[in-house]
């Protein structure tokens, strides 16, 4: 399905604001996490693996604003901000933030730079292959681009989707590992300072 020009200009690119964008944000991110997918769709569609509760969407969200693309009102793709200052509030991703402390990016460890992590992100099955991820990370990097020294994140590398599209925007792959859950996770960053992206 490709969404006419029309419908696609008439997205807005922005952040998240209202507790109504939180909820849309939670919203998209049930439908999308694996207990609601078969195994054939997680691998052609992608997929997302923490869940937030409301709270934590909010703490984080009074930090950095979230980026989200919204149609009509309704959230159909997000990128979640999170910053160290927010790293006890999802204690799932504590041992990500600790890990930062200890892999080397450039001469120095990651915790040693100012950096912004892309939470997690998600596009509404009915809005992908548009270019509104692109659009969305374009909306990130333009609201953080001047306050941070890079975006970082980790993708599950079964998530063959979400690895090809962030290679796609300018991540590169610094560091891999297997968790004790047996999970192998990539971790990517995309250098704002050092590249012209």
């Amino acid at each position: 399905m490709t969404l006419p020009q029309a419908i696609f200009c008439m997205i807005d690119f922005t952040t998240a604001v209202t507790d109504k964008d939180l909820m849309g944000i939670m919203e998209l991110q049930k439908s999308n996490l694996p207990v609601h997918l078969t195994q054939e769709e997680m691998q052609r569609e992608g997929f997302v693996t923490v869940v937030h509760r409301f709270d934590d969407l909010k703490q984080m969200n009074d930090i950095e604003q979230h980026v989200i693309a919204k149609d009509n009102g309704t959230v159909v793709a997000y990128l979640l901000a999170m910053t160290s200052k927010s790293k006890y509030a999802i204690p799932i991703l504590v041992p990500m933030f600790n890990l930062f402390d200890e892999v080397d990016y450039k001469g120095k460890k990651v915790s040693g730079y100012h950096y912004i992590v892309v939470g997690q992100v998600c596009v509404s099955k009915a809005y992908r292959g548009q270019g509104i991820l692109d659009k969305c990370y374009e909306a990130y990097k333009s609201k953080f681009g001047k306050d941070y020294d890079f975006a970082i994140t980790e993708i599950a590398t079964s998530n063959q989707r979400s690895i090809h599209a962030h290679k796609r925007i300018g991540f590169e792959e610094i560091y891999r590992y297997v968790a004790p859950d047996k999970v192998e996770w990539s971790i990517v960053v995309w250098d704002w300072k050092t590249i012209n992206n």
